[in-house]
């Protein structure tokens, strides 16, 4: 009678056991629903924006220097200098360029009036050639008329033949004094050009960058004296990674924000996309502009750039951990009967967080965005919580 009730208990227990292994093995063992997380499709506003770190660059850099070598006499500006087009920068010393363009001019006097002697001469001579060209006109016509000796108008003809000839020396004499002048004239512009080029003017409103060379240097033909950038026309030469890069193009808006002032958010344009991208980090050059140049300039500084890209308003959208593939078709998983449905979708635009889906499931359906475990068609799911 006793062992009645220890069998009963026995099995009691056997059955409680059967019932709590077969609970278990149900929900958390191999025939368990898979746990999935979902979310609402949504109608929002995306905004999407490719991503990029560089550095700020001068668009425009001039490297100012002589066109000689020379010794630098003095420089007028330092580094960090504001200067304005056509300031004078530096200047090299002349040596004795002052002395030979005195010289120079007074060549230019002495050949003036040289020309002037030498005109003077050609209208004398021109004179009497004209004066013997009538003469011999005159007394050829007595001779015809048998009023003078044929040998009276022999003599004329060698007066007007010698006047002719002092008329020819007098002009040749005339042509080269007049190349005279011409040659001493283009010495002395080479020497007022060569004097200007001792002065190095600035080419535009800038800032100097750098000052590469002191006072008494020996500086040869095209060394770089001074730097200068024109701060107006500075960009940072971005690099965004390829897989963001698609979309971006001339002219769009950015933002900039400088390392050196993270909290300052800067308005910039595309201003270029270079051709050539980097091979080994998969990165495409992006130049972007500053609307309005930094109140310091800093070339060489980090900067981060968001290039903001055309968006949608209104659009139906998914969250990006949403999108999955299956046979290489973009969609999203469903719970339909308490079973995962996989439901292909087109997708459009994208952000960071949001995917714009232009068709699949409809504004309110709920779509996984986790799941504890592998999912495919007709898997058993549940879901364990929602997201809003």
């Amino acid at each position: 009678m006793k062992a009645k009730p220890r069998s009963l208990a026995l099995a009691f227990g056997v059955a409680a056991f059967a019932a709590a292994f077969v609970w278990l093995f149900a929900t958390r063992g191999p025939l368990a629903p898979v746990a999935v997380t979902t979310a609402p499709v949504e109608v929002a506003e995306l905004r999407p924006a490719a991503y990029g770190i560089g550095t700020v660059e001068a668009r425009h850099a001039y490297a100012v220097g002589p066109i000689q070598a020379g010794r630098l006499l003095r420089v007028t500006v330092d580094h960090g200098d504001r200067v304005q087009a056509g300031q004078l920068l530096a200047e090299m010393d002349p040596v004795d360029l002052g002395a030979r363009t005195e010289a120079a001019a007074s060549a230019i006097a002495r050949a003036r009036q040289a020309a002037q002697a030498a005109q003077a001469q050609v209208d004398e001579a021109a004179s009497r050639a004209g004066m013997a060209r009538a003469s011999l006109a005159r007394y050829e016509a007595l001779q015809r008329r048998n009023f003078v000796a044929p040998e009276m108008v022999d003599g004329y003809r060698h007066e007007r033949a010698a006047a002719e000839a002092a008329l020819e020396a007098a002009q040749a004499n005339a042509a080269a004094a007049r190349r005279e002048i011409a040659r001493a004239e283009a010495e002395r512009s080479a020497l007022l050009r060569q004097r200007d080029s001792l002065r190095l003017l600035s080419p535009v409103d800038g800032v100097v960058t750098a000052r590469e060379a002191e006072p008494g240097t020996t500086v040869v033909a095209g060394q770089a004296v001074l730097r200068l950038v024109d701060p107006a026309r500075l960009w940072v030469r971005a690099r965004v990674d390829q897989a963001r890069a698609e979309g971006v193009a001339v002219g769009q808006p950015a933002d900039i924000v400088l390392r050196s002032a993270p909290g300052s958010v800067l308005r910039g344009t595309v201003a270029r996309i270079d051709l050539q991208s980097d091979v080994l980090t998969e990165e495409r050059i992006v130049n972007v502009a500053f609307d309005a140049p930094p109140a310091r300039l800093y070339l060489g500084e980090l900067a981060e750039v968001t290039i903001r890209l055309p968006g949608a308003s209104e659009a139906l959208s998914v969250p990006r951990a949403a999108l999955a593939q299956q046979g290489g078709q973009p969609g999203v998983w469903q719970v339909d009967g308490g079973r995962a449905r996989f439901t292909p979708v087109q997708i459009g635009v994208q952000t960071a967080e949001r995917v714009e889906i232009t068709s699949g499931p409809g504004a309110g359906e709920r779509v996984v965005v986790y799941s504890a475990g592998q999912l495919a068609p007709d898997v058993r799911v549940r879901a364990q919580r929602q997201a809003p």
